[in-house]
């Protein structure tokens, strides 16, 4: 079982519109069966993400399937991508894990 977590910065101002467009991935991978949830750090570095969402999947196989076509079609995926690099200060970072 392996745990992906993505980390992103948003500006104050855009945090409501960062959230909502970060639980409808949460609520596209937990439509695939996968545990997700939304993230949002009470305490943080310099330099740490705003927010984080996170989903636990079986194989790094399912991992790379649901970055492709997470939001259903991949141009549902591509302009899902395009519209949140617009709130975002940074490109995400992406943590894979592996649950021992």
């Amino acid at each position: 079982m392996y745990l992906a977590r993505f980390s992103y910065s948003v500006l104050p101002v855009n945090r409501d519109r960062a959230m909502t467009m970060i639980e409808r991935e949460v609520k596209a991978a937990q439509d695939k069966k996968l545990n997700a949830r939304l993230l949002v750090p009470l305490t943080r570095g310099r330099d740490g993400a705003s927010l984080q969402f996170e989903f636990e999947v079986p194989s790094l196989d399912e991992f790379e399937r649901f970055r492709e076509h997470g939001l259903g079609s991949d141009e549902a995926t591509e302009n899902w991508m395009h519209a949140f690099s617009e709130v975002l200060t940074c490109p995400p970072e992406v943590e894979l894990l592996r649950i021992a």
